[in-house]
């Protein structure tokens, strides 16, 4: 801060002339204090001017754009480019767009990253078995969604019912993880083929039906089997292996009417209840067919029930093929 000293500027004047020495005195004081003002603003100008730092220039990396319109709204896009992680000394640039969708509440924004495209997937693997078919306490009903391949099934599962549906091969993998499984249904499909081995891991299945489909042989059927129902196929008697059903000690009910037959199936087990063979291509059967041709004292008891209308066969001239049974076969005697 500065100080004026009077003495500096006394002037030594004639006689007379006091005013003005005084008005030159106070002038000449107004100057300098101006001019020491202006000495003070200038001395701070140059103190505070090294410490300012221009501001960096804003990076325009991004660039946004965005269009409400006037009358409706319309799907308005704003896109950002950035700068990824470098790969092999490379740069890598994505984009990334924004589409803005007007609803009742406001905007929703979704992300459509064009990185690479996925591969398309087939539609029962992108929608979970549950979701496409019904899954109720074990039991899945996949009952006529056209489905051509044995869905995946929750481990647990126990009941399938897959029934007039497209399905024209079974496989081992597709009962590979499903150990539990104790009733199977594929009536009304398309099935050619069964795999040897498609059951071979399912040591609880009691009920396997695969009626009306367009089987031409029999795969080996598990052994706890209690049902097998295989009727309306074209199954021959080639297709039937000789031991087929010799070790289902728990098969109580056989089904295959409505096929191709031209013999009974051999080794049928004791515990049978029902057989089911008409409407085959069967012309004869032997004292041995149903009963012991060298045991007249058998007695085949459990058998209830076996039809074999509909064939070329004429009960009547084998009269020795029922003496082991309680009810007479349903057919043509004469």
């Amino acid at each position: 801060q500065f100080e004026i000293n009077p003495q500096l500027f006394s002037f030594t004047l004639p006689l007379g002339a006091n005013a003005s020495h005084d008005h030159l005195l106070r002038k000449t004081t107004k100057n300098f204090k101006t001019a020491t003002t202006t000495l003070q603003s200038t001395l701070l100008l140059f103190l505070f001017v090294p410490l300012i730092k221009p501001a960096p220039p804003s990076q325009q990396d991004s660039r946004t754009i965005y269009d409400y319109g006037t009358d409706n709204f319309e799907e308005s896009l704003f896109s950002r480019d950035y700068e990824d992680k470098s790969l092999d000394g490379k740069s890598i640039k994505e984009k990334e767009t924004m589409i803005i969708i007007p609803d009742e509440k406001g905007f929703q924004l979704q992300k459509d990253e064009s990185i690479k495209p996925l591969s398309p997937k087939k539609e029962n693997d992108e929608m979970p078995t549950c979701l496409l078919c019904v899954c109720l306490s074990g039991s899945v009903y996949c009952e006529e969604v056209d489905i051509d391949a044995v869905p995946p099934l929750p481990k647990e599962s126990a009941y399938l019912y897959a029934r007039f549906n497209k399905i024209k091969k079974l496989t081992a993998k597709d009962f590979a993880d499903i150990p539990n499984l104790r009733r199977l249904d594929f009536t009304g499909n398309l099935i050619e083929d069964i795999e040897d081995g498609t059951f071979s891991k399912l040591s609880l299945l009691e009920e396997l039906t695969l009626a009306e489909n367009q089987l031409l042989k029999l795969p080996v059927l598990p052994p706890k089997l209690t049902l097998f129902n295989a009727k309306y196929n074209k199954i021959k008697s080639r297709g039937i292996k000789a031991n087929a059903f010799k070790k289902l000690h728990n098969l109580s009910f056989l089904y295959l009417d409505h096929n191709a037959l031209e013999s009974v199936p051999l080794n049928l087990p004791e515990s049978l209840r029902v057989i089911h063979l008409q409407f085959n291509n069967i012309t004869s059967i032997t004292d041995d067919t149903f009963c012991k041709a060298n045991d007249t004292s058998y007695i085949r008891d459990r058998i209830e029930e076996i039809r074999l209308e509909g064939n070329p066969i004429i009960l009547g001239k084998h009269p020795n093929s029922f003496i082991c049974l309680k009810r007479l076969p349903v057919g043509s005697y004469i």
